[in-house]
């Protein structure tokens, strides 16, 4: 008999767990939902998770944008993987601490197991600038200027680990060139050494780079895209330029602690969709040179597992060391 009431109760508890999960789905979002973004205000990172958490406050959610800086976003990458799977916590995931930094040092988080993708909501491409008085009007004739004067070319990077870094080394051993890479804490800095004429030449991120670029305090040779970008229509791609293999770019998503229901994924997808469709967001993403991929969360899955092997693949060939600023 005893044994009876146990069996009955245990019985109970597992039928009322499993009625749990698909409840606790179905009456998601009940309290307000935070969005962890792992870089400074200002950034792509940053407007990324602000559109998200504006859109759902419009559509009657609670949800709120916050900054967790540090360790090239990995603090805040482990502070979300460490949460609880219940769809209250999502981070604004993106290519340095989802792809590049498992690489290149040993994290307190697993990129590819701890983190489950919703979307990918902006993308973007690297684009090769120059300063103004480097004497070269093309790829080709950077790599020539480079050739003749070995050592002496360096390229600023965003940090580290930063796509400027890699596909700075990446250029590097394609062109066969000799030269220094200069890190700094943030694009912003380094961009500003550049018009200084303190560094030669960077691959800059395409949205913070237009502005000085159509000022003339830069000049641009090549974007990192597979066509031409509107925003810059006379600078030619890589591959038009003879480097197709650089070919790269910054992405920004939403992801989730693993063993999160996979219905609570779906509404967080399904929202960030309707959010980064939306007319205004579209305008906005467009001068800014951004393309909302907006892919399920299967195919996102798809997508960071080839960038995550892409990245690993280049790191390792180029014998890049350190982690990102």
């Amino acid at each position: 008999m005893f044994h009876q009431r146990v069996l009955s109760a245990l019985f109970a508890t597992l039928m009322a767990a499993a009625v749990a999960q698909p409840a606790a789905a179905q009456t998601y979002p009940s309290q307000p939902i935070k969005i962890v973004v792992p870089t400074a205000p200002g950034g792509v990172a940053d407007i990324v998770g602000r559109t998200l958490a504006q859109k759902l406050t419009e559509a009657g959610k609670t949800a709120v944008a916050e900054n967790k800086t540090g360790a090239g976003g990995a603090i805040a990458a482990d502070f979300v993987a460490k949460s609880a799977p219940d769809g209250y916590t999502v981070y604004v995931g993106f290519h340095a601490t989802n792809a590049i930094l498992p690489h290149l040092q040993k994290l307190n988080y697993d990129a590819e197991k701890d983190l489950v993708p919703v979307t990918i909501a902006a993308r973007t491409a690297n684009i090769l600038v120059v300063n103004p008085d480097v004497p070269a009007k093309s790829m080709k004739e950077l790599v020539a200027y480079a050739k003749a004067n070995p050592g002496k070319v360096s390229f600023a990077s965003q940090g580290n680990g930063s796509t400027g870094h890699i596909v700075g080394e990446q250029f590097k051993d394609v062109a066969d060139i000799n030269i220094v890479h200069v890190p700094y804490r943030g694009g912003a800095p380094a961009v500003q050494d550049l018009i200084a004429g303190h560094v030669t030449m960077m691959f800059d991120v395409l949205t913070l780079a237009v502005p000085q670029v159509k000022a003339g305090k830069v000049r641009a040779l090549a974007v990192a895209s597979p066509q031409r970008i509107s925003l810059v229509p006379d600078v030619p791609t890589v591959a038009e330029a003879g480097f197709a293999q650089l070919e790269s770019g910054p992405w920004f998503g939403f992801f989730v602690p693993a063993k999160t229901p996979k219905p609570v994924i779906d509404w967080l997808y399904a929202e960030a969709k309707k959010a980064f469709s939306s007319p205004d967001v579209q305008a906005q993403w467009e001068k800014q040179g951004l393309t909302a991929m907006l892919a399920t969360p299967e195919e996102t899955q798809k997508f960071v597992a080839g960038e995550y092997k892409r990245w690993g693949d280049i790191i390792k060939k180029a014998n890049i060391q350190g982690g990102a600023h």
